[in-house]
């Protein structure tokens, strides 16, 4: 669906009024890159829809406040990291961080592995793959990786230390890494 700035705040304007056609379609228009957010943060296709409606939630009953200056795309971003990440901190119990404030720097440095396997992979992949890692690693792997907070910021945000933050990235990247590799060379056999 694509809408001219003017068509969009139409829509925006409509949905701050409450109207239910200008709410539809502003779900139409951003249904699809929030549930891509949502289900990369998202154990399994239910939580991540569970998480959809409650990011538009927020979006409708605070759309008042969104300033026409900046990205509305970028402020609806955002509010759904940011209920992603909620829902992660209400549910942090049941996902297993485990905490590692004396991780030193050192212990998880960047790899700098240039294996051929590596330019080939597309985005799609490394999506489908982060479907396999566990909650907590798909958190940091998302906030740092993606969202480009720093591990003191995410530390902050889920009340983790930095170093567990840290451990969980690597962890993360590690456990993708393996997946990728495995999935590669079972398509390489099947050549």
């Amino acid at each position: 669906m694509n809408l001219t700035k003017e068509q969009l705040h139409d829509i925006i304007e409509g949905c701050t009024k409450r109207k239910r056609e200008s709410q539809e379609a502003f779900f139409k228009y951003f249904y699809g890159k929030m549930k891509a957010i949502c289900n990369r943060y998202a154990r399994d296709a239910d939580e991540a829809e569970d998480v959809v409606q409650e990011g538009f939630i927020k979006v409708f009953d605070n759309l008042y406040k969104y300033k026409v200056t900046g990205s509305i795309e970028g402020w609806v971003r955002r509010i759904f990291v940011n209920t992603a990440i909620d829902h992660y901190r209400k549910n942090k119990n049941k996902f297993n961080i485990e905490d590692e404030a004396n991780v030193k720097d050192e212990d998880y440095q960047e790899d700098n592995d240039n294996e051929s396997i590596y330019t080939t992979i597309k985005p799609d992949d490394i999506l489908k793959a982060m479907e396999e890692l566990s909650p907590a690693y798909k958190t940091v792997f998302n906030l740092y990786a993606i969202e480009n907070y720093t591990h003191n910021e995410i530390a902050e945000i889920l009340n983790i230390n930095v170093g567990t933050s840290k451990s969980n990235y690597a962890k993360a990247k590690a456990n993708l890494k393996q997946i990728l590799q495995n999935r590669f060379a079972i398509a390489r056999n099947f050549k």
